[in-house]
């Protein structure tokens, strides 16, 4: 195996290397000219760098379990996924040069993928260009919005079924309409806050006059920091979202006059010494309260049963987006839905996850242990998605 000078060096393969396996001429020429990426933003092709080419046989963890024709396909590289999700591998059928991924775990499934690398690498590339609002998605930048994101879809998925003949596979058609939900809210420079959500997307999404908006005498004295006391005010919080309800029928409640009111044999001693200044917004499954500290206007998650704090969203406009990608998530595309469900939960899980995570970095940051939402996105059996 060998590696060009380039500051981030391909990987290619000799000739010999390719004999025993690879047959498909378009995939020879890649691999011993150009060659594979390391890595781009959504696959690596490092392991052929660690391992060398290696059949799915003699790589996975349950080789006497495979139909004699997975054996012989050959283990490439992996589809990125977030922390704590297990990484897919990505096949080749030397053969005929098309692509599939599986677990190594358990690759008796897998998965269509891309036709050919040249098709992998193209779709991995346009993604990237998405991402950045460059390339071909350059006339986008400073767009946002619902037309955005149908707009910026509509040119992903079209790209995807360039030489494709139309049929993209599936993870590849949920990316072309999961990716661009990113774009439905610009930064926030007139907020203050990450985002600048408009008012009409909520209701939109949600439904007019299913969208709390709060009054200063909802507030109490100790939420202080003014982008969120403006935020509740003008734009508000859908009423109920999946798996959040909002408290809408009295004044917003610090955390201790909420457990003193409703959880009355809940010991005081054990919450948060900064409590009088957690705000309740509402509720999510499974005992956890949705609190704002009214200082700083950070989203945090109080879990009763372990009295423990966890944050949840950097502010309340990340937790509007990430409320509204859940809900719009469920609408974007049913036949979809139920195709990735059967097929590929994991990857649309992958694809929700990066999208969140490229607007609000909550999930990934060092002092973050645990993750309401990512750890929502995963619970298959949950039926989130």
């Amino acid at each position: 195996m060998s590696t060009t000078d380039a500051e981030v060096p391909a990987i290619t393969l000799t000739e010999a290397e390719l004999d025993r396996y690879v047959t498909h001429a378009p995939t020879r020429g890649l691999l011993a000219g150009a060659g594979l990426p390391a890595e781009t933003a959504l696959l690596t092709f490092s392991p052929l760098r660690t391992y060398g080419l290696r059949t799915l046989a003699d790589a996975a963890d349950s080789p006497f379990h495979l139909a004699e024709e997975l054996r012989g396909r050959l283990v490439i590289g992996e589809l990125l996924t977030p922390a704590g999700m297990e990484r897919q591998s990505i096949l080749l059928d030397g053969a005929t040069g098309e692509l599939t991924t599986a677990y190594l775990f358990d690759a008796s499934d897998p998965r269509p993928f891309a036709p050919s690398l040249n098709t992998l690498l193209r779709f991995a590339a346009v993604t990237e260009e998405l991402a950045g609002l460059r390339g071909r998605f350059a006339a986008l930048a400073g767009q946002y919005g619902p037309r955005t994101v149908t707009e910026a879809s509509r040119r992903l998925l079209t790209l995807f079924e360039e030489g494709t003949g139309g049929e993209v596979p599936p993870y590849w058609k949920a990316a072309a309409l999961i990716r661009p939900l990113s774009l439905i809210a610009g930064p926030g420079t007139a907020s203050g806050l990450t985002l600048d959500v408009p008012a009409r997307v909520l209701d939109q999404q949600f439904g007019h006059g299913r969208v709390a908006r709060f009054e200063e005498v909802d507030f109490p004295k100790t939420l202080t920091h003014e982008p969120t006391r403006r935020f509740l005010r003008e734009t508000g919080l859908p009423e109920e979202a999946v798996f959040f309800h909002a408290d809408t029928d009295a004044p917003l409640p610090t955390l201790r006059e909420y457990v003193t009111q409703e959880r009355p044999d809940y010991p005081l001693a054990e919450l948060p010494a900064h409590c009088d200044h957690l705000i309740r917004l509402g509720h999510l499954l499974e005992d956890n309260s949705l609190v704002i500290d009214g200082r700083t206007g950070a989203v945090l998650t109080f879990n009763e049963p372990e009295a423990t704090l966890y944050p949840l969203n950097t502010d309340v406009s990340t937790l509007a987006f990430t409320l509204w990608l859940i809900h719009h998530e469920r609408t974007i595309d049913a036949h979809l839905s139920r195709e990735l469900s059967t097929q590929a939960y994991d990857h649309l899980v992958a694809l929700m996850i990066q999208t969140l995570h490229s607007i609000d970095p909550t999930g990934t940051a060092p002092d973050t242990t645990w993750h309401y939402w990512t750890n929502l996105f995963q619970d298959e059996a949950g039926g989130v998605f």
